[in-house]
């Protein structure tokens, strides 16, 4: 990517005091939000709470350097932080240096592929996932993120990484909830989900204007971290058994590459593509759709570019992987950013508040934290979605059923994998059986439509197919057995229209394909036509001698049927057309 690309120089060089104005606002009110989540999801991921914080600072400058989002908020979130965890902790145990170090690859090699994937223009790679099996993979992720919180919450000790795993340890040690944990994880949690919706119209309530009041709002994460840290260290609550962060580094991360190892870095490629292709994915969903809002443009490879960039500033300062935020960039684009120089705002805050502020973190409790995390996940949970998906569409609704059940059963990785897998498959197999309709002409007009569902006119000795897929190695033989079937059960048949309106490629299995039923159909004394073949198909057919030794090609399926039944085809036109939509097709 050449430097005159670089969209800081798009915005920078009109950038404003309104710019400045809008983008200190909003990122004041993000730091606020994001300081406590960063913690949070560092916790998630089985890291220090400090990694969460390192994760927002040289990520979000390098972002702002490179991303094209002006209301993208880039940093820890939690989906990324469980698969995080997940891959890690099958490694090391949480804690020790190999778990640290597998995250920091981690955020590494999933930054280098995301950078090598934008700046080879393979954004599309993410299409491979579809919407049903993305939406099943991250409700089932959520409840997994909301599970493995309870012990947090309830102040035990848990282990596993599936539901198979986490209840029975959860019921195998509730006997030994810590009370106090308990009472506080019940009163943040009222709290986060009353301020929500009642936070903003209390403060109003209290003579504060509707914008002052929203922004304020905002900052019930922190008024949260603010009383729970004071309640615990007035009353002693640690000594009771409620865990607390402790000791907080002082001071910015130091800039330096992990431990080189080979054998670490071969067995995370898998994983980390995974995870680089999720946050991908859920970043730039998050960035069209706020772009949208402002008739804005993201351009998907540079943003592939950007994040790489970002993760990689991640592994190199002691941070966990990153990626777009949902709650933190709507949070963002509704507080004023203008530009991503707010990403930057953010990010000197964020490292104004490691160099000053955490000591007075020190009494935080873990049960907060996981209370913020709960709160966060739940508008990843969409269980409606799964009726929706399965009352249009079977494949799908079967898809996103299996990604939840082996993500939920087997864990995030297997449940992406899966999700990737079916995805491949279903498109497949809708590939490998393309819609073909045997056409007739309407009365009374020159449209051609599907025999099955309009009153339409044929003709025995004309039978014309029209193929609504492009022709490929999948499909290729599909064709080949149908056209054959049409031969077997009509023997007036003398004209064999196949009509191209809808295929936009024909590769080389599929050129063969049409060979063999050209040849097929010349044996049976039936003759071949192509109508309505568009040009970059009609290219690369001239490369083949196909042509050559077709019957017929026609511009239109009109001329097609003018030309093999004009008798017909001119009595149709001059009938005067009535209902031809067959009842209940």
């Amino acid at each position: 990517m050449s430097v005159r690309r670089l969209p800081l120089l798009d915005w920078g060089r009109s950038y404003s005091r309104e710019n400045l104005s809008g983008d200190l606002v909003a990122a004041l009110v993000v730091t606020i939000m994001l300081i406590p989540q960063g913690m949070a999801y560092a916790m998630l991921a089985g890291l220090p709470p400090q990694a969460g914080l390192y994760g927002a600072i040289l990520p979000l400058l390098i972002y702002a350097l490179l991303g094209s989002s002006s209301a993208l908020a880039v940093g820890p979130v939690a989906v990324v932080a469980l698969m995080t965890a997940a891959t890690a902790g099958s490694i090391a145990e949480i804690g020790t240096p190999g778990y640290h170090l597998a995250a920091l690859w981690i955020a590494l090699i999933s930054g280098a592929l995301m950078l090598v994937m934008g700046l080879f223009r393979l954004g599309f790679v993410a299409n491979f996932l579809s919407h049903p099996v993305i939406s099943g993979f991250i409700t089932a992720a959520g409840i997994l993120i909301a599970a493995s919180q309870i012990r947090h919450l309830l102040g035990i000790q848990t282990t596993g990484k599936t539901l198979p795993e986490v209840i029975p340890s959860i019921v195998a040690n509730i006997g030994g909830v810590n009370w106090p944990t308990l009472v506080m994880s019940a009163l943040v949690l009222a709290f986060l989900f009353w301020s929500r919706k009642g936070l903003a119209p209390a403060l109003r309530a209290l003579g504060l204007g509707a914008g002052a009041a929203t922004l304020l709002a905002r900052g019930g994460l922190f008024v949260a971290v603010l009383v729970s840290t004071l309640a615990v260290w007035l009353l002693g609550l640690d000594a009771q058994g409620l865990r607390i962060v402790g000791d907080i580094p002082r001071g910015l991360p130091p800039l330096e590459l992990p431990a080189f190892d080979v054998d670490l870095i071969t067995y995370l490629l898998l994983p980390s593509a995974l995870i680089a292709l999720v946050g991908y994915v859920e970043s730039i969903s998050i960035a069209q759709t706020l772009a949208a809002k402002r008739r804005q443009s993201i351009n998907p490879d540079r943003e592939l570019v950007a994040l790489g960039a970002a993760n990689l500033g991640a592994g190199l300062v002691q941070a966990m992987p990153v990626t777009g935020g949902l709650s933190r960039s709507i949070v963002n684009f509704d507080a004023g950013a203008q530009t991503p120089a707010a990403g930057a705002f953010t990010a000197l805050m964020i490292a104004a508040a490691l160099l000053a502020l955490t000591p007075l973190l020190y009494f935080l409790p873990n049960a907060t934290l996981a209370a913020i995390i709960i709160v966060a996940v739940l508008s990843l949970l969409d269980f409606r979605a799964l009726p929706r998906a399965w009352a249009y569409s079977r494949a799908d609704g079967a898809a996103m059923a299996a990604t939840m059940a082996v993500t939920l059963l087997w864990g995030v990785e297997q449940g992406l994998a899966a999700g990737v897998g079916l995805s491949l498959v279903l498109h497949l197999y809708r590939t490998s059986r393309p819609h073909v309709a045997e056409v007739g002409q309407v009365p009374g007009t020159g449209h051609f439509r599907n025999i099955n569902r309009y009153e339409v006119v044929t003709t025995p000795e004309v039978v014309t197919l029209r193929v609504d897929e492009s022709l490929y190695f999948p499909n290729a033989r599909y064709l080949e057995e149908l056209v054959q079937s049409k031969i077997a059960e009509n023997t007036a048949l003398k004209h064999l229209v196949l009509m191209f309106s809808a295929v936009n490629e024909v590769d080389a299995s599929a050129l063969e394909s049409l060979e063999m039923i050209q040849a097929k159909l010349r044996d049976a004394g039936v003759r071949l036509h192509l109508s309505e073949v568009k040009g970059p198909v009609m290219d690369r057919l001239r490369r083949s001698d196909f042509l050559e030794h077709l019957d017929g090609l026609y511009l239109t399926q009109l001329d097609a049927m003018e030309a093999l039944a004009p008798a017909l085809t001119r009595a149709t036109l001059e009938r005067t057309r009535h209902e031809v939509r067959k009842p209940g097709a």
